[in-house]
């Protein structure tokens, strides 16, 4: 595999006290803004990494702070290294 082909991943986010607090207003204008804070925190970590253009973030997932994106593992082991990232997985298809 050369890296060079986008894929989608999963990428899980490292703790984050505001997320918590958002995530336990259990209103539903609390979940507009847990969805917003979430949306944006994933789009600036993408930007801040990898190249615009190069990615394409397919959803923001809400119970464990996290997102898939489709990039590439070059993308993939960049975004490893990013100080607010835990984990990023390759989606695994099952046959």
């Amino acid at each position: 595999m050369d890296g060079t082909r986008a894929e989608l991943h999963f990428v899980f986010m490292n703790y984050d006290p505001e997320y918590e607090r958002l995530r336990s207003n259990k209103t539903k204008r609390g979940a507009h803004e847990l969805d917003m804070y979430l949306s944006r925190k994933h789009d600036e970590v993408l930007a801040k990494n990898l190249q615009p253009g190069t990615y394409r973030k397919t959803l923001s997932l809400v119970i464990v702070d996290g997102f898939a994106v489709e990039i590439t593992d070059d993308q993939a082991n960049v975004l490893r290294s990013a100080e607010e990232v835990r984990i990023v997985e390759k989606n695994q298809e099952l046959a």
